[in-house]
């Protein structure tokens, strides 16, 4: 566990670190595009955050790879270098989108590519378990197949819900450190080897978005563009493979009896291994609603809409902050529920729970403008928005000292307001601003 940490915190250090001289160079090179119909943000913002998360990826392999345990992963497996040769290529597809917005069937054709890459260096779905069925092997082609759809769904899902400031990275921290419980357990309480590189490639997910949050959260200073939303998608879903198609189910030895039994009994241990779509369940059902929505309306179903999960949420009333934490909720409510089914599917209180977060879900979103107040003793340690709003202090009575303040304060009952957009309210000739002037003088002192 401490490599993992060590790793994990190496990643996060380097991300965050190059975030800021990313910025810095995206600004200079002109990755700012402007704002479009669809934004949330009111300023230019600059994109090619993925370039610092790319490499937090590389720094978190290098380290591993000199590390006494998890050097010998490198050994055995060819996995981490598959994943590196893939990542390496979503991502120069990224940062060429970033700048200069290459073609959507082009971007396309780019991960089905990078996700062929990493399955001609092994890092691909070898068999798979059904309940009542057992461990089906599959030939070559159905593994290709398969492994490029999981890539290319997995990240696309990411890059829908990549639209509100510190989104997609949040929601796929969230997912990667559900992944990482689970893939150590199976790691280390059962011993299997097969799960030390999806282990692994959890590990530097969470230290990526760890690292770019600071920088990202609203107000966003840097967005990770599809540099950074291709890449993490890829990331976790190289994990996912890694893991599903390489365990078999037998080698866990949770229940005595055939193959097939054993299949069948360890049906939760795989609610989250079989697809991704379980914890990044959120995205992926956006990416499915958008889909349907924009073949509806005989558009492209790659053509930018504002009819995201995250857009309606704003719609109905949410702050944008409220927004990305209520995506948040959901994503870790369904994550860390299927991780607690997967270790112990015959507690009824696990399913009472996710019905009673439910619950609370649905209750925060039919009361988006109510905003908590902090306790006076906590308001210092508290944003200002959650602090309790004070009755602005009387202002001072005029005194015969100060004439000329008496003679506004006359003055000002009798002045009307003037409607905005009338010619020259916001003029040099708007009337009443030199009301006090009744003297015949002007304004510069002269008469």
């Amino acid at each position: 566990m401490r490599e993992y940490l060590l790793t994990l915190c190496i990643t996060a250090a380097v991300t965050y670190l190059l975030t800021g001289p990313v910025r810095k160079f995206a600004i200079v090179a002109g990755a700012m595009p402007e704002i479009r119909a669809r934004d949330v943000h009111r300023e230019p913002t600059p994109r090619l955050g993925g370039i610092a998360m790319f490499f937090g990826l590389c720094a978190g392999l290098l380290v591993a790879d000199h590390l006494t345990n998890l050097g010998q992963l490198f050994e055995k497996s060819n996995e981490p270098r598959a994943l590196l040769s893939g990542a390496a290529l979503i991502w120069l597809i990224g940062v060429l989108d970033d700048k200069f917005e290459i073609d959507a069937l082009i971007k396309l054709g780019g991960q089905m590519i990078a996700a062929g890459v990493m399955v001609m260096q092994g890092l691909t779905i070898l068999w798979l378990p059904i309940p009542g069925v057992g461990s089906v092997a599959l030939t070559q082609w159905q593994g290709t197949l398969l492994t490029v759809a999981l890539v290319v769904i997995t990240i696309n899902a990411v890059n829908f819900v990549d639209g509100l400031d510190g989104l997609a990275a949040g929601m796929v921290c969230i997912a990667a450190m559900a992944f990482f419980l689970y893939a150590y357990r199976i790691w280390y309480s059962y011993g299997i080897e097969a799960a030390a590189p999806a282990t692994l490639f959890s590990a530097i997910l969470m230290g990526m978005c760890l690292g770019f949050l600071p920088h990202n959260m609203h107000p966003a200073r840097i967005f990770m563009g599809d540099s950074g939303s291709m890449l993490i998608g890829l990331v976790l879903a190289a994990g996912a493979i890694s893991i599903t198609g390489q365990v078999d189910p037998d080698a866990l030895n949770l229940y005595v009896g055939s193959e097939k039994e054993a299949v069948h009994q360890t049906v939760p241990v795989y609610i989250p291994l079989i697809l991704p779509l379980t914890i990044i369940a959120v995205p992926a059902a956006d990416l499915i609603l958008a889909i349907v929505r924009r073949t509806w309306r005989g558009q492209s179903p790659f053509a930018a809409d504002r009819g995201h999960l995250h857009h309606r949420l704003l719609e109905i009333g949410h702050s944008h902050s409220r927004a990305v934490l209520i995506m948040y909720f959901w994503s870790a409510l369904i994550a860390f529920g299927a991780l607690a089914y997967s270790v112990n599917s015959a507690s009824m209180w696990i399913v009472l729970s996710v019905v009673f977060l439910s619950a609370i879900g649905l209750v925060l979103l039919l009361l988006p403008r109510f905003t908590p107040r902090a306790p006076r003793w906590a308001e210092a340690f508290v944003p200002p928005r959650y602090r309790r709003r004070r009755a602005p202090a009387p202002a001072p009575a005029p005194t015969a000292a100060d004439p000329r303040a008496a003679q506004d304060a006359v003055g000002a009952e009798d002045r009307s307001p003037v409607a905005v957009g009338v010619s020259g309210v916001n003029g040099a000739t708007a009337l009443g601003a030199r009301a006090h002037l009744a003297d015949g003088r002007r304004a510069d002192g002269s008469h």
